[in-house]
């Protein structure tokens, strides 16, 4: 039977639930930052075993996100390709200017070696599997276009889907042999996964690449106040009716994907405190919103908080 770690805030009183889910998630996962929109009331629950040197964790929590700077990327000992696959709730990765999301049914790979932003804005019940990079990376596999991507809808990546789920779930009836056997196929899986998605250059991969030249775009001119459907489509020379497909499975419109993006830089800066902290109307003026209350009105449907009470808190 191999051994497992576990983790969870119903032992913690209350008003220290958020900060040691933090502590939690800075050291399980090798240095991450946590956000937890705010909220001061928080559930969370971690329980990861080891098939080899293949670490699975499931993690049941309150909405969240995490950040992975390039300063704490650098200081990471093993470098590692990091997998979230959802059982319930909703993960959106961003890493090397590209974002993905996946739900029930897919999951979405990334690299600890370089920064990453992931937003679980649900409760969320997922599994992250966390493979050594040196053992996934061969001279005709390149990260560089496969990371933050969504995979596991058909073929091999499915399968890999399947067997990490499925290799979790029977560990602990695993003898520490079998369980790092069961790890050395899920490396295998996933190499062959990340080969055929960078082999391959389907209407899938076509898709992914208008949907990381919208989110470039919209990243360039988020502070422009013109920015909209319409106004990206003439800069990319397409119609609405292809970026409304490129966009087709993300769970958001482009239109609500400029609006969390500028909630994101405003979140940003409001979190900056001190003499020099701008004024919320210059923030939300400078990241292109151009009416002050449905500002507010937005801003409070993505925190729970007006712009006021989140600064403040």
């Amino acid at each position: 039977m191999t051994a497992s770690t576990t983790m969870s805030t119903d032992e913690v009183a209350e008003r220290d639930r958020a900060p040691q889910w933090c502590e939690w998630i800075y050291r399980h996962f090798g240095g991450l930052q946590s956000d937890l929109y705010g909220d001061t009331v928080f559930d969370g629950h971690i329980a990861a075993s080891h098939a080899g040197d293949v670490i699975l964790t499931r993690l049941e929590a309150n909405r969240h996100r995490v950040l992975r700077t390039a300063s704490l990327a650098r200081r990471s000992d093993t470098a590692y390709l990091k997998i979230v696959a959802p059982w319930q709730g909703s993960a959106s990765v961003q890493q090397q200017g590209r974002q993905a999301c996946a739900r029930d049914g897919a999951w979405v790979i990334y690299d600890t070696t370089a920064g990453y932003e992931i937003e679980n804005p649900e409760r969320c019940d997922h599994l992250i599997v966390m493979v050594p990079k040196d053992d996934i990376g061969d001279r005709q596999l390149r990260f560089d276009g496969v990371m933050a991507r969504r995979l596991g809808a058909s073929g091999i990546s499915r399968v890999a889907l399947e067997t990490m789920r499925n290799t979790y779930q029977e560990l602990p009836n695993m003898s520490e042999a079998a369980a790092q056997g069961a790890g050395e196929l899920i490396k295998q899986l996933v190499r062959l996964s990340l080969q055929e998605l960078s082999g391959v250059d389907t209407s899938l991969t076509q898709r992914e690449a208008l949907r990381d030249r919208i989110r470039t775009h919209v990243q360039q001119h988020l502070r422009d106040p013109a920015l909209s459907v319409d106004a990206v489509a003439r800069a990319l020379n397409c119609s609405r009716r292809h970026l409304y497909n490129a966009f087709a499975g993300e769970g958001e419109s482009i239109a609500a994907y400029i609006q969390r993006m500028r909630l994101q830089a405003c979140i940003r800066d409001l979190q900056q405190a001190g003499p020099h902290a701008r004024p919320i109307t210059e923030i939300a003026l400078s990241w292109g919103f151009g009416n002050l209350s449905h500002f507010s009105r937005v801003f409070r449907d993505h925190t729970g908080k007006s712009p006021t009470e989140f600064r403040g808190s």
